[in-house]
């Protein structure tokens, strides 16, 4: 804890760039997930192909698939971000399926009967309902994302993974220890926050 007592600014401008990274391919995540999701829900005989093959990719450990990142994109941030959005494909795709799948279909046909559209149904009824099934599937996903973009500091990206493996490189315990509880206390306090809105969702 000595190296983050003592160099909290530095500790704070590697977070801040963490939960930038986090949440800019969270956001780019959710845009491709989005259509897969809805995909997986609308057509049943797809989505056990598609989701095992999303399942098959988070199955690849990170390290082998950021290498070969690296070997497309090179070092620096392209890489890791790459890495982010497609690893939570999975996880966001299956909770937008089965978000929509929860929802009572007599609601839908109603919806359908008082002459909606088949994007009105989705976006006026079938997102609202599902939308704490999808902010579980977000917190999963976020809490994910954390743990792997330390490993952004391996290929010369940004974020906490710098000290700890600036740490691992110059055998500096106090920083692999500060970037570590940093990214902890990151993954915390956004599990917290997402929770808390799943449960006031659910109301």
């Amino acid at each position: 804890m000595s190296y983050l007592s003592s160099h909290p600014w530095r500790v704070a401008a590697l977070a801040a760039a963490h939960v930038e990274l986090v949440a800019v391919a969270l956001v780019v995540a959710l845009a491709v997930a989005l259509p897969l999701g809805v995909l997986a829900a609308r057509r049943p005989r797809v989505a056990p192909w598609l989701l095992g093959a999303l399942g098959a990719i988070y199955t690849i450990p990170s390290l082998a698939l950021l290498a070969v990142f690296v070997e497309a994109f090179g070092l620096g941030f392209a890489p890791i971000f790459v890495a982010l959005v497609i690893y939570a494909q999975f996880m966001l795709a299956r909770s937008i399926a089965a978000g929509i799948d929860g929802i009572d279909r007599a609601q839908v046909d109603a919806a359908r009967g008082l002459g909606m559209s088949a994007a009105q149904v989705l976006w006026r009824v079938e997102f609202p309902q599902a939308l704490p099934v999808f902010v579980g599937g977000i917190r999963v996903a976020a809490i994910a994302m954390i743990a792997i973009a330390t490993l952004g500091g391996y290929v010369g990206g940004v974020g906490l993974g710098v000290l700890i493996f600036n740490g691992l490189t110059l055998h500096q315990n106090a920083m692999i220890v500060a970037g570590s509880v940093a990214a902890s206390v990151l993954a915390i306090a956004v599990d917290a926050a997402l929770r808390l809105t799943q449960r006031l969702l659910a109301y």
